[in-house]
């Protein structure tokens, strides 16, 4: 039932967004999903889109696995040592507190204006989310599942694999979807401020020109492919790893 839901509410936002530019009738302003369709096209056929797209989707998965990787340690760490948390929470406060434009231009002054530092920025803003939300959930173990696994001297990675990271896939899922979320759209700040490809760039590129058709093109081109993802990737995976809740 969930496919025609989203498809049906998919549908409702394109009809709204062409009642939307109907009334205005100002394309330069708010073209329709017609005029947005026709530079999708054009942009496809000479493959400048596929072009600037690959290079985005790649900064993204970088900058996800690493914010992902460096987040899930240290989210499991500070949740299982209250007294390491102690130190780290006001690290953490500072840096999800940092808004991410001084980040990324911090990280291009220090160390240039290259792919570096675009991926670093990116995934140092992510990263302090995943570890609270992992933090959070390490909190949130079943103590008595902990025990037990104690009682059957299980070694270490036995417990990790069978114990608590079972019972952190939905804040893995959560952490997943929310990285996501929020890296694609500070990958595009990053281009937009000192990248020479990508959707970022070219959004900047026809800002400029005030194309607004193409910079909505780009836009929603790249945000089609991410709702791909969260749809055939991110919620068939999320649905596996909590399986066993409902077993």
């Amino acid at each position: 039932m969930k496919t025609p839901v989203t498809a049906l509410s998919l549908l409702a936002l394109l009809a709204l967004w062409t009642v939307a530019a109907w009334l205005g009738n100002d394309p330069s302003v708010l073209p329709g999903p017609w005029e947005v369709g026709q530079v999708v096209l054009r942009e496809s056929a000479s493959g400048k889109l596929w072009f600037h797209m690959g290079w985005t989707l790649w900064r993204v998965v970088l900058a996800f696995c690493l914010a992902m990787a460096v987040g899930c340690a240290l989210g499991l760490a500070l949740g299982l040592s209250p007294r390491l948390n102690r130190w780290a929470d006001p690290w953490v406060t500072v840096m999800l507190n940092l808004p991410a434009l001084v980040i990324i231009v911090l990280c291009y002054l220090w160390i240039g204006l290259n792919e570096v530092a675009a991926v670093v920025a990116v995934s140092l803003n992510k990263t302090a989310m995943v570890t609270v939300t992992i933090r959070e959930g390490v909190r949130a173990l079943d103590r008595q599942v902990a025990d037990m696994a104690q009682v059957y001297r299980m070694s270490w990675l036995a417990r990790l694999r069978h114990v608590i990271w079972p019972q952190l896939g939905p804040f893995v899922a959560a952490s997943t979807r929310n990285g996501l979320a929020v890296i694609w759209k500070i990958v595009l700040v990053v281009e937009f401020l000192g990248r020479g490809n990508g959707v970022g760039f070219q959004i900047h590129l026809y800002f400029q020109m005030f194309d607004t058709a193409t910079v909505m093109a780009y836009a929603l081109s790249f945000t089609a492919v991410m709702l791909a993802i969260e749809y055939l990737i991110v919620q068939r995976w999320e649905r596996k790893a909590t399986a066993w809740r409902t077993a």
